[in-house]
């Protein structure tokens, strides 16, 4: 950086230290450190890791101190820094290690990883004293039936209190208390004199890693990082971490930078959970960034579920991790009765099996649940009451007339509501037939829970999904209609649980349908009694489906390893990489025509993204991805050198290609 600074000609240039800086601005072709002179006066407050500000094209603007260096490379005058923020070293040399990498690897820029991985500062929290740590007990032993339930299990925790990176796999038996067994290899990691990063989904899940984390190390050895705490109280716990004053560190998705001494096992629970990918420009997957981190710090890592991701099995397959499961004798006695309704028994004893939405199997099967005195889990992938509508007469799906969108009802006596333009339409007629009558196409949960109150009287119903989450229920008699993602635990399990509109999941147009149905099932499946008194599962599908066959097994590796074997043969993710560009047409292909793309390098598309933009798809081998992010961040750095008026969105392996 060439500007002038303000007291240039007050200390002499060639005997100042100079810091880098990455300076935060959003441009690509400034994706670089910048050098800056550090005067005197700031001389042991400029330290790596502090934030700074500085004069940058003009304007002054934040940046982080990256390290310190004795002479520039630059020789042309060199600006001074314009002022410490704070001396507080906010972003740790391995974290910032990791925001590099991960840049590189989804072809961004490392200002927006940094503005990812750090979090706003609080200078009221961070002028405060923290209390020093009381010193550590002693963590309690394993459970019993607990990790040694897995033959490579007790190895694992030994691995991992010897200090070294064993990286794993790991498929949980249904009923397993998963947090209290991450929290017990965070107490061996800790026990070897390391660190541990967790990494869940959603504030539920942490919410019971972080009281298992409490009862398994013992209170204030940990912080559980969640947005929902306030800025004051996110930075306070972060600053707890980045002072080295705990060793563990639990969060949701921006809890993946979490800045932890020493660090020697990352964890991931359920990475196949769509909100571990960040929204965000680079857009990285938190599985991706907690694996890179292992690699580069030589550490363990563990990636959990009761589901298993292809990214997972292709890591049992390449040999970068080794799996933990139960035999098959313990899995026999923990799996709860799985039934389908379309096998050719229950099409004997019911004709309308296979179409029937509450077929006779799950009806008695809730019944039974519910005489013993045990709740019911129903499952629904919508949510709503009818959300999708249809002509009754034709058939013909009810559509906006204004705006085309679809229509839908939001309670018994509501009129027809568009879900795009919110308009209401109490004379609707269809366009087809002129028929007023109208039939559900598709049946949301506020719907499920109407129905089986009329079919069970006297029984609680309880719905659990977007506008009102359920954490637990008791564990007497009642009914809970829940969407995917949203059931609750309940007091020694459900007494069944029932998986309805199958359909819906496994027919949607996208590359994951069957994967994200299986890890949908198996998750609510999980939360069925075990032991002799254990719950049953039944599933409305036909039980030759394959996702249907891994469920009536509980076999996940087998369902995964299917699914990665298909995609290898249709060269689909992650198999291969693929990296999208979005934008107006002449934008895309001038940025494909200025990037210098690996060779053998697939274009697939353009195809329609909405809003005049299109999207392309681009192929490489999964050897050839550093290269392809590297061409795609070259490229986005030319255009924005010439100021390109029209942005283009680019993501390397995005969430959805379809």
């Amino acid at each position: 950086m060439v500007t002038k600074g303000v007291r240039a000609e007050r200390e002499p240039a060639e005997r100042l230290p100079v810091a880098r800086v990455c300076v935060d601005v959003q441009l690509p072709h400034l994706d670089r450190p910048f050098d800056y002179l550090v005067p005197s006066t700031d001389d042991e407050a400029a330290q790596p890791g502090v934030r700074v500000k500085v004069r940058f094209a003009g304007q002054l603007v934040s940046g982080f101190l990256l390290e310190r260096a004795e002479a520039s490379e630059h020789q042309g005058k060199l600006a001074y820094l314009e002022k410490v923020v704070a001396a507080e070293r906010v972003l740790d040399p391995e974290v910032a290690r990791l925001a590099r990498a991960v840049a590189d690897r989804y072809a961004g820029s490392l200002a927006d990883v940094l503005r990812l991985a750090v979090p706003p500062r609080h200078a009221r929290v961070e002028a405060q004293e923290t209390a020093a740590p009381e010193p550590a007990a002693a963590p309690a032993e394993p459970a019993a039936g607990g990790w040694d339930s897995y033959p490579a299990g007790p190895p694992f925790l030994k691995a991992l209190a010897e200090g070294r990176p064993a990286r794993a796999v790991w498929s949980a038996l249904p009923g397993e208390t998963w947090p209290i067994r991450i929290a017990e290899a965070a107490a061996a990691t800790v026990a070897g004199g390391r660190g541990v990063v967790i990494v869940v989904a959603d504030a539920r899940d942490l919410d019971r890693v972080d009281k298992a984390l409490g009862e398994v190390l013992g209170p204030g050895r940990h912080v559980a990082l969640n947005a929902a705490l306030g800025p004051a109280e996110r930075y306070r716990r972060f600053l707890a971490a980045s002072r080295h004053q705990v060793q563990v560190v639990a969060g949701t998705r921006a809890g993946m930078w979490a800045p932890v001494a020493g660090i020697g096992l990352v964890v991931i629970w359920d990475d196949g959970d769509d909100l571990h990918a960040e929204p965000r420009s680079p857009y990285p997957h938190a599985r991706d960034v907690l694996l890179t981190r292992a690699r580069l710090a030589d550490c363990a890592a563990l990636v959990g579920g009761f589901a298993r991701t292809g990214e997972a099995q292709l890591l049992l397959e390449t040999g970068w991790a080794r799996e933990i499961v139960a035999e098959r004798a313990v899995l026999r006695r923990r799996q709860p009765a799985i039934s389908p309704t379309g096998d050719d028994s229950q099409l004997a004893r019911d004709a309308a099996a296979t179409t029937a939405r509450l077929p006779s199997l799950a009806w008695l099967t809730a019944k039974q649940a519910l005489q013993a005195g045990h709740p019911v889990l129903v499952q629904v992938p919508r949510r709503g009451y009818l959300p999708s509508v249809a002509c009754a007469e034709c058939r013909t799906p009810a559509r906006c007339p204004e705006c085309s969108g679809p229509l839908g009802l939001h309670g018994a006596r509501d009129v027809p509501v568009c879900h795009w333009c919110g308009r209401n339409f109490p004379a609707y007629a269809c366009p087809a037939c002129g028929g007023q009558r109208l039939r559900a196409s598709v049946v949301g949960a506020r719907r499920t829970a109407e129905e089986l109150g009329r079919a069970f009287p006297g029984v609680p119903v309880r719905t659990s999904g977007r506008d009102e989450i359920l954490d637990t229920v008791p564990g007497a008699a009642s009914i809970v209609v829940a969407t995917p993602g949203a059931e609750p635990v309940a007091e020694g399990g459900f007494g069944a649980v029932l998986l309805l509109d199958t359909w819906a999941l496994l027919s949607r147009a996208d590359l994951r349908a069957a994967e994200e149905t299986m890890r949908r099932w198996l998750n609510a499946s999980a939360l069925a009694r075990s032991g002799p008194d254990g719950g049953k599962v039944i599933v409305v599908a036909d039980g030759s489906l394959a996702p249907v066959q891994a469920l009536l097994r509980w076999d996940p590796g087998w369902f995964a390893a299917r699914e990665l074997a298909e995609r290898r043969e249709l060269g689909f993710p992650p198999a291969a990489r693929m990296a999208s560009v979005t934008g107006p047409a002449p934008a895309v292909s001038e940025l494909l025509t200025i990037a210098d793309l690996p060779e053998g390098t697939e274009q697939l598309g353009p195809v329609p993204a909405g809003d005049e933009q299109e999207r392309m798809l681009l192929r490489v081998s999964r050897s050839q991805l550093p290269a392809l992010a590297h061409a795609l961040h070259v490229a986005a750095g030319v255009r924005s050198a010439r100021k390109a008026a029209v942005a283009v969105r680019v993501q390397v392996d995005p969430a959805e290609l379809f």
